[in-house]
């Protein structure tokens, strides 16, 4: 990937000071995902393990909502008339994106306002880190369509994030969590008002990509892989991957700035 010249079909991109923006722009109809968004957008997180250039990436809804999830008349009614092969095709599909979304070493931000809902509400679960608006309205919905809570990961993921109970209600009921719900229960790391979230997230982004994103990505991986071994494997599997942060030119110049009193400028080797 070419973050300079990328031009996916199927959603927004900007790519600016090591920074991507991701936007699901298809606001009419509160940026539903399609067949076609799914695979692109797995694809493009699968392309950032090999675009060193892009350091971080924010995903944000246009035109006021995050995402609506899996389009109506586009996916759920095609659904129903599917055989099984297809059928696991499908959520082994959009599983996928979750599994990139993870297995990128970028921190991934989604910036969420208005609705965000089924499978919008799992890409907002499989960032990094959450930033919302008051108006934010978020809802793993499958069960208000007979299916099971278990989609893409949630079972997995959310309790991690926000605990077995409170993942439990939401994914048993299918209902909304507000805004201050979400922040009181860790799923939102903060709140800040409409006209500021792009702001505030891209910030967080530059921040993040102007720092050690070698050690970010490892970061990220020890989070990820270190949520089924013991405490014994995980305090090996940290030792092992600090010790790759500390042969870093990284971790050399953090020190060298430090000894002269300056701030460090890292540049991810």
């Amino acid at each position: 990937m070419n973050p300079e010249s990328f031009s996916p079909q199927h959603f927004g991109w900007r790519f600016d000071a090591g920074v991507a923006t991701v936007t699901l722009n298809r606001p009419d109809r509160k940026n539903p995902l399609t067949f076609e968004s799914y695979a692109e957008l797995r694809d493009t997180f699968r392309a950032l393990v090999y675009a060193p250039a892009v350091k971080a990436v924010v995903v944000i809804g246009a035109g006021g909502n995050f995402s609506s999830g899996g389009d109506v008349h586009e996916i759920i009614g095609p659904l129903t008339e599917m055989r099984m092969p297809a059928l696991l095709n499908f959520t082994r599909m959009t599983g996928d994106l979750v599994k990139a979304m993870r297995a990128c070493p970028q921190p991934i931000i989604a910036a969420i306002d208005g609705i965000c809902v089924g499978a919008g509400a799992i890409m907002a679960m499989a960032s990094d880190m959450r930033i919302a608006t008051p108006a934010a309205k978020t809802a793993f919905l499958f069960t208000r369509v007979g299916l099971a809570g278990c989609d893409m990961g949630a079972c997995a993921i959310l309790p991690r994030i926000i605990g077995q109970g409170r993942a439990s209600d939401l994914l048993y009921t299918g209902r909304m969590m507000g805004a201050e719900e979400g922040e009181r229960w860790g799923f939102h790391n903060r709140l800040v008002e409409p006209d500021a979230l792009l702001d505030e997230a891209l910030g967080l982004a530059r921040s993040l990509a102007s720092g050690p994103t070698f050690a970010h990505g490892i970061t990220k991986t020890q989070l990820n892989t270190e949520w089924a071994v013991s405490v014994e494997t995980a305090i090996e599997m940290e030792a092992q991957a600090q010790a790759i942060c500390m042969a870093t030119n990284d971790f050399r110049r953090a020190f060298e700035a430090f000894a002269d009193k300056r701030s460090p400028e890292f540049a991810g080797d």
